[in-house]
């Protein structure tokens, strides 16, 4: 597929959105230094991100849904780059924590705007791959940007790492300006005909899926650090290496994903995926104290666990016409609420003294539960597609006193003569 420059511009919003995302984990120490805090009380920064995302993803998708999507995406990214600017300059802890959950919000939205966008400019049968190259801008920031932020973080000052993000944010809304084409708003039904998708089980059926089987993901990612050097054996200083090989594995998963979605369908695509996350999990459980194989699950797992990010998203926007910004942004939040539902179960075995690579076991389960709710889904729409094709004959089965009253054709007997 040749690289339009307008998927370009879609990319660097993603770079930037991913950087501000993750490299929080890596600066806790510092920030927390500080800001005369503890880490548990820094992490809370991570969560309010996720907070941020959760409220702003169908919140300003909804206000802004009137507009022509490339307004829409350089007032999203505008956002972004202001409040990005707000964290690197926030005084406090309290000042900080607000601006995380400000930095939150345009996130989703931009995604979710972002791959309808991306399916519109792409060839056809090749929307699952325009919406990967805009999260390819995630798997870059894996593995080159989150590296780079938080090194600077660990040798000069945490703030700079958020200057890069500010930095990167006005490359984008430049990029946005010259790059992206003028594209008539699209989405006109109202707010009210927009919320009516959710109502429909297939929504939940989706939501259940990203929120579930993604936080297989974060229940391994969220302890890697620990379980790579106290388990594996590796430096602390080798992490930095470690984090960049798995940002590896997820800028060429993402790649694939989007081409196994065009290949097959979204929904077989998660099912596969998710199912192949689950064997993932389970392996780097039993290997991670050697060192060469779980380097080598590191890099599968980061692959799989991004290759998921096309086909959920094509997923949505298939089954919400009518609504695919607002369906896309949701998609958004519920990754992020399988991001926190990841971490804090990941983290439970771990206190009970199972080890740092029993999350591997709880990662494996919600996995195989997304995979649950993709086939449910499936399951779904193979019965409303077989309930459609059921002819108009069918009413005769109804009840005698349901059925419709039927003109009488029979011809009266005549009566006999009288003699």
């Amino acid at each position: 597929m040749q690289l339009k420059k307008s998927l370009l511009a879609l990319l660097f919003g993603g770079l930037g959105i991913g950087i501000t995302e993750f490299v929080m984990m890596g600066l806790l120490e510092e920030i927390a230094l500080d800001l005369t805090i503890d880490i548990p009380t820094a992490g809370h920064l991570i969560a309010a991100y996720a907070v941020g995302v959760v409220i702003g993803a169908p919140l300003l998708v909804v206000i802004a849904g009137k507009y022509p999507p490339k307004r829409i995406l350089i007032g999203l990214m505008l956002l972004f780059t202001i409040f990005n600017a707000f964290t690197a300059f926030a005084p406090t802890y309290g000042s900080l924590l607000i601006s995380r959950i400000l930095a939150g919000l345009p996130h989703g939205a931009f995604f979710g705007v972002g791959s309808v966008v991306a399916s519109r400019l792409a060839q056809p049968g090749k929307a699952a791959q325009a919406i990967s190259v805009m999260f390819a801008g995630l798997t870059i920031a894996n593995l080159i940007g989150v590296p780079l932020g938080t090194y600077i973080g660990h040798h000069f000052m945490w703030r700079y790492s958020f200057a890069i993000v500010v930095l990167v944010g006005i490359i984008t809304l430049l990029a946005l300006k010259f790059w992206m084409p003028n594209m008539p708003a699209k989405q006109a039904a109202s707010v009210k005909t927009q919320l009516r998708f959710f109502k429909r089980r297939e929504a939940w059926l989706i939501v259940g899926m990203i929120a579930i089987g993604t936080g297989g993901l974060f229940s391994w990612y969220s302890y890697i650090s620990p379980l790579m050097t106290k388990v594996a054996g590796f430096s602390e200083s080798s992490m930095t290496y470690i984090l960049m090989l798995a940002g590896l594995g997820m800028f060429f998963g993402n790649l694939l994903g989007g081409r196994l979605a065009d290949l097959v369908s979204p929904a077989k695509a998660s099912i596969i995926l998710l199912t192949a996350m689950v064997v993932e999990l389970v392996v780097l459980h039993y290997v991670a104290v050697y060192p060469i194989p779980s380097l080598v699950m590191t890099f599968l797992l980061g692959g799989t666990s991004f290759a998921l990010g096309a086909p959920i998203q094509m997923l949505m926007i298939n089954t919400a016409k009518g609504a695919e910004m607002l369906a896309a942004s949701v998609s958004q939040a519920s990754f992020n609420i399988g991001n926190a539902l990841g971490a804090f179960l990941g983290g439970l075995p771990i206190a009970m003294g199972y080890g740092y690579s029993s999350p591997e076991w709880v990662g494996a389960a919600m996995a195989g539960g997304g995979a649950l709710f993709a086939l449910a889904f499936i399951a779904h729409q193979k019965r409303a597609a077989r309930l459609a094709m059921v002819p108009e004959s069918m009413e005769t089965a109804l009840p005698i006193e349901q059925q419709p009253a039927m003109e009488d054709t029979t011809v009266a007997e005549e009566p006999e003569p009288v003699c």
